[in-house]
C-alpha cells in the first residue's frame, strides 16, 4: 500500500483551515502516532516544518528558544512542541509583534491545557484543535455525521430490509482494531505487536520523559489494570489496593496517562432534581484496540470475552461520539448516569439545558427494558430531555418510550 493511500481525510480538516485564518497560533493536539504531522503536513506541503522529536532541532531548540523561534520563517510548522516548552513564551513575543493568521502551527502529544501556564501565555492568540485516533467514519472515508442528524432532531423510525445484520465478529473486528493508521495495515498478529511496542514507548518513554517517571513499570502495570476496567467506574482505592501503591500515586500516574491522550475520566452528571447519584467517574480507553491488547482480549473464556467485550464496546462507541463532537458543535459536555439502584446510562451528553443519553446494548435486537436507564433519565431531566438513543446491532431505527427513545444501528456512526 503506498503512502498516499493510506492517508484517511479527516473531518477537522476544515476546522484547520478555517483557524489558521484569522488566528496566529494554531495547535493541534492528540496521542502520538494518530495522524498530526501527516494531516498537517498534507494540508499544507510547502509549509517549512521543524520537528523537535529531531535530537538536533531539540539541542537548538532547548539552549536558547528565543533565538530559535527568531530564526525560524514567518510562517513555520513546529512538531512536537511539548518537548521545549519554553518556545511557547518566545512564540508569544514573535506573534505580538507580528499578529499574522497563521503564522504558527504546532502539534503536541501532551494536552497543553493540562500544564499549569502554558495555554494561558498564549490567550487570545492560540486554537487548538484535538485530533482523535481515526474515527469509523473516517475510515469508511465517509463525511456523516451522525450528531448534527440527532441535534437537528432528524433521525426518525426507519425500517431497512434490505441491510444485512452486522454480526458479532465483524463488530467485534471494529472495535479491536482501533484507530492507528499503522496497524490498519497489518495482519491481527502484527498489528498486536505494533500495539505492544506503541504502549511500551508511552510507559517508557513518552510519559515517562514529559512528567520524569521513575517508575515506568508501575505505569505500565497501572495501563493494564485500566484497561481491564475500561467503561467501568474507576474506584481509585481499589486500584491502589490491587496493586500496594498510594492512591495519590494512582491519581498522579492516571493524570499523566490522560495527558497523553491514553485514557480519559467522564465525570458522573449530577441534577438539583435527584440526590441518589453515584459521583464517582468512569474511566474509559481513548483506543479499544491498545486496551484489547493490553487486557490480552480475547481469552478462552467465552463468557469472560462476553463481558469484557460489553465493556469495550462502551468504551469504543463513547469514543466516537466524543470525537464527532468535536467537529460538530464546541459547547457540548458529556457525562455518566448511575443512580443508586445501579440504573445507568453509558453517556449523557448535555447542551446547556438540553440533555441526550446514550445507551450501547452488545445486542441485535432490543425492547423497552433494555432503555430502562434512558427512561429513568428522561424522567428525571423532565422537559430538558431531549432524546435517548439505544445503540445496537440491528438494522432498524425503532422508536421506544413512546417516542423518549430510539433503538439505532450502532453502524449510523459511520454509515449515515
Amino acid at each position: 500500500m503506498t503512502n498516499e493511500n493510506k492517508f484517511f481525510p479527516r473531518l477537522v480538516e476544515s476546522m484547520i483551515r478555517d483557524a489558521i485564518s484569522d488566528t496566529p497560533v494554531v495547535c493541534v493536539l492528540g496521542a502520538r502516532q494518530c495522524g498530526k504531522t501527516a494531516l498537517v503536513r498534507h494540508l499544507f506541503p510547502d509549509r517549512p516544518y521543524v520537528d523537535l522529536d529531531t535530537h538536533s532541532e531539540f539541542v537548538v531548540a532547548s539552549e536558547d528558544p528565543s533565538s530559535y523561534i527568531q530564526r525560524l520563517p514567518d510562517t513555520v510548522t513546529i512538531d512536537e512542541v511539548q518537548k521545549v516548552p519554553n518556545l511557547i513564551g518566545p512564540i508569544k513575543v514573535s506573534v505580538d509583534q507580528n499578529r499574522q493568521p497563521g503564522r504558527f502551527i504546532l502539534t503536541g502529544s501532551v494536552n497543553l491545557l493540562l500544564i499549569p501556564g502554558l495555554t494561558q501565555t498564549l490567550a487570545g492568540r492560540m486554537e487548538i484543535i484535538d485530533l482523535h485516533p481515526l474515527t469509523e467514519s473516517e475510515k469508511s472515508r465517509s463525511s456523516g455525521n451522525f450528531l448534527f442528524d440527532l441535534l437537528d432532531d432528524r433521525l426518525k423510525p426507519d425500517f431497512r430490509t434490505d441491510r444485512t445484520v452486522m454480526s458479532d465478529l465483524e463488530f467485534e473486528e471494529r472495535i479491536i482494531s482501533g484507530g492507528y493508521v499503522e496497524p490498519l495495515n497489518r495482519d491481527v498478529l502484527r498489528a498486536r505487536q505494533w500495539r505492544r511496542n506503541y504502549l511500551r514507548d508511552i510507559a517508557e518513554r513518552e510519559v515517562s520523559e514529559a512528567f520524569k517517571i521513575r517508575n515506568p513499570e508501575l505505569l505500565s502495570r497501572i495501563m493494564e489494570r485500566l484497561a481491564c476496567r475500561t467503561g467501568s467506574l474507576l474506584r481509585i482505592s481499589e486500584l491502589a489496593k490491587s496493586l500496594a501503591v498510594h492512591r495519590l500515586t494512582i491519581e498522579r500516574y492516571l493524570a499523566y496517562l490522560e495527558r497523553v491522550y491514553l485514557v480519559r475520566r467522564i465525570p458522573a452528571w449530577h441534577s438539583n432534581r435527584t440526590k441518589r447519584l453515584i459521583k464517582s467517574p468512569k474511566i474509559h480507553f481513548v483506543d479499544c484496540g491498545l486496551a484489547a491488547t493490553l487486557a490480552d482480549f480475547p481469552v478462552d473464556n467465552q463468557e469472560k470475552n462476553r463481558v469484557y467485550l460489553g465493556h469495550l464496546c462502551e468504551s469504543f462507541v463513547v469514543q466516537q461520539i466524543i470525537a464527532h463532537a468535536g467537529w460538530t458543535h464546541p459547547d457540548l459536555r458529556f457525562w455518566h448516569y448511575r443512580d443508586k439502584d445501579q440504573v445507568e446510562v453509558d453517556l449523557v451528553m448535555t447542551l446547556r439545558d438540553k440533555v441526550w443519553g446514550f445507551e450501547v446494548k452488545l445486542k441485535s435486537s432490543v425492547n423497552s427494558r433494555d432503555a430502562r436507564g434512558l427512561i429513568k433519565l428522561a424522567n428525571v431531566c423532565g422537559n430538558d430531555f431531549q432524546k435517548g438513543i439505544l445503540f445496537y446491532t440491528g438494522n432498524d431505527i425503532i422508536s421506544l418510550a413512546k417516542g423518549l427513545v430510539l433503538a439505532v444501528p450502532v453502524s449510523v456512526l459511520w454509515t449515515r
